[in-house]
């Protein structure tokens, strides 16, 4: 839906620059005032934020804020504005980015306080909010492309921060090629776009397509764009094939984790999906892709993390779980469910594991379930926190997970694509099921992290208050968000497409009983790990190759090891020895070696004597002359 009120708006640079200015003084200040550093990336983010909020005080029904900064390039017919844009779901966006980042950034001053390189950690932090800003405000598929790589950069950045731990520094690595290879299908989007529209403004190309009198003529042409974009998606979004990333991300300071997995990074393949609803829903066949793939990877994720003892790794597979819900419901055409759930999930994921960088301060960095037990006594808000978190995205009536992951379930039963006809009641079991899975794990996780008793050798004592305050405040936005599901509904229907999606807010009575699955998945995992203890260990040794098989993430980046990887390192050591040193660099060193030989063949009449000039003199003009006689 195209909206026709458009009001010039400055203030929308001041968002983006006050985390870009933050990273800059962050890291000049902080260097020789460490202490200063988290401060003030901390208090630029809360300036973005504040700003955010008054621009969506402001934001009308229908209205669009726009910022124009300069004409980036101009070639025919073709050209490309730095604009900025304000709308519905701009703000949504930049309130969750911006708030829970807010948040992020007072935590990590206490998580980060004894770290040396703290300047270079906030300057980080401030940049990755800068880039994710530019992404969800840029008003073409050009400057949404650069927070696209600036926040796949910071990523890297963040997640190597530890660089001296080379595991550290492969993980960050791992991280920035895998999103290159899903940015390479969003870029053939945008030249493909490009091409056939002439345009990569949004609103100019959601114009076009609309203005075409018979659609279904440009369908083939929006699949593949759609199918491109969606590859995208798939990388920075952690779906199969591109989600082996995301677990090894963990590498990175938690507060790192929390900020990409929560409220930004992940989420942009989302955002971007909804932001392009104008081409996914006229490419029906690339929706049902994105439908089963996002089936597939929710199942397969939560299957995985039911088998992780690493509490940041049970998190991390939880979040690409989460991530398939997510495109379910975009994939399904209800757009505003799938930001619904990226709203509530920013909430209780960005508390769960800021409250597993709590107990991983608290327990002096052990992050091993196995290791831990009996917290809940010892460090009770976090639990506290932690806990509600949990029921959240277990599904639990009436925390914020049940209404969105309810609502996200209600659209995948009403989907009206064709090509899903057959096998839509097969998605909606996989859907279930994992949901039940959800809840399992993440009452596992909380059995062995909290109750029982304590297994670990240090002695650990709750966190200090500037890192329990962010807990408490985003453990009270999980609760409560989802009632708002109406109003974001009514707030995003003037920028996204309804579709038949709509948000019904039942009685607790029936929303108690609609929660059935979360009661079923944390009942069977209290009774397996608090009464019936030595029962996982007897079903493993059951069921060893799956258990193996789970715990060894179905061997997936063994898999990819053996057919891509090893291959390629084949190919371009083969290249370097063969191609480079012998070829190039022999090339090269040939020519040296030629024109030294040549040199000393000269030198050797460079004698110094006189008398042997003479000699080539007399001998040269006898030639000379000859020549002249003969001619």
């Amino acid at each position: 839906m195209i909206s026709e009120l458009v009001v010039f708006e400055p203030k929308l640079a001041h968002i983006v620059l006050s985390p870009l200015i933050g990273s800059i003084l962050a890291f000049l200040i902080g260097k020789k005032f460490k202490a200063m550093a988290g401060w003030i990336a901390s208090a630029a983010a809360l300036i973005a934020f504040a700003i955010t909020v008054g621009l969506f005080q402001k934001l009308s029904h229908g209205s669009i804020f726009e910022y124009k900064l300069f004409q980036w390039m101009s070639v025919g017919d073709f050209a490309v504005d730095f604009t900025f844009r304000f709308d519905a779901l701009t703000a949504v966006m930049c309130l969750v980015i911006t708030g829970v980042g807010s948040l992020i950034h007072l935590y990590s001053i206490s998580y980060m306080s004894e770290d040396e390189s703290k300047h270079r950690f906030f300057s980080y932090l401030n940049l990755f909010l800068f880039s994710m800003l530019l992404l969800v405000l840029g008003g073409n598929l050009l400057i949404l492309f650069i927070g696209w790589e600036g926040v796949g950069l910071c990523s890297y950045l963040l997640i190597g921060f530890w660089f001296k731990n080379l595991s550290y520094a492969a993980a960050g690595k791992k991280a920035f090629v895998v999103n290159r290879i899903g940015d390479a299908g969003f870029l053939l989007a945008i030249f493909l776009i490009s091409q056939y529209f002439g345009t990569i403004d949004f609103i100019a190309l959601e114009t076009k397509i609309q203005g075409f009198t018979d659609p279904t003529l440009i369908v083939p042409i929006l699949t593949t764009i759609a199918f491109c974009l969606f590859i995208g998606a798939t990388g920075k979004s952690a779906q199969i094939p591109l989600f082996v990333w995301l677990p090894d991300a963990m590498a990175g300071p938690t507060p790192v984790s929390a900020l990409i997995h929560a409220a930004t990074m992940v989420t942009a393949g989302v955002y971007m999906m909804a932001r392009c609803s104008f081409i996914f829903d006229l490419a029906p066949y690339a929706m049902s892709v994105v439908v089963i793939i996002a089936a597939l990877t929710a199942f397969v994720a939560g299957t995985i993390a039911i088998a992780q003892n690493d509490i940041k790794k049970v998190l991390a597979y939880s979040t690409v779980s989460q991530l398939g819900f997510m495109f379910l419901a975009a994939g399904s055409g209800a757009y505003w469910v799938a930001i619904f759930h990226v709203i509530t999930h920013a909430f209780f994921k960005a508390c769960l594991f800021l409250g597993a960088g709590s107990v991983i301060h608290g327990c002096h960095h052990e992050q091993d379930m196995r290791h831990m037990g009996g917290l809940a006594k010892k460090m009770p808000i976090t639990f506290l926190t932690y806990l509600v978190s949990t029921l959240a995205i277990a599904g639990v009536a009436p925390l914020s997970g049940y209404w969105s992951k309810h609502a996200i379930l209600a659209a995948l039963e009403q989907n009206p694509n064709p090509y899903l006809a057959s096998m839509l009641n097969i998605i909606v079991i996989m859907a279930s099921i994992t949901a039940v899975i959800t809840a399992f794990y993440m009452t596992r996780s909380v059995a062995m992290t909290f109750l029982g008793e304590y297994k670990g050798h240090a002695h650990p004592h709750e966190s200090p208050l500037l890192m329990t305050l962010p807990l408490v405040v985003l453990a009270g936005l999980a609760s409560v968000a989802g009632y708002y599901g109406g109003d974001l509904a009514h707030f995003l229907e003037s920028v996204l497409p309804v579709n038949g999606a709509h948000f019904h807010l039942e009685d607790i009575k029936s929303a108690l009983l609609h929660s059935w699955p979360a009661f079923l998945g944390m009942g069977v995992a209290l009774i397996v790990y608090t009464q019936l203890k030595e029962l996982p260990n007897k079903i493993f040794n059951m069921f060893r190759p799956i258990g193996k098989l789970l715990q060894n993430k179905y061997y997936l980046d063994e898999i990819y090891g053996f057919v891509i990887v090893r291959p390629l390192e084949g190919m371009a050591n083969l290249l370097w020895t063969k191609v480079d040193q012998s070829v190039v660099d022999g090339a090269v060193n040939g020519t040296a070696a030629i024109v030294d030989m040549s040199g000393e063949a000269v030198r050797s009449f460079q004698t110094g004597q006189v008398r042997t000039y003479m000699v080539f003199m007399f001998v040269g003009m006898v030639v000379i002359f000859g020549l002249y006689l003969a001619l």
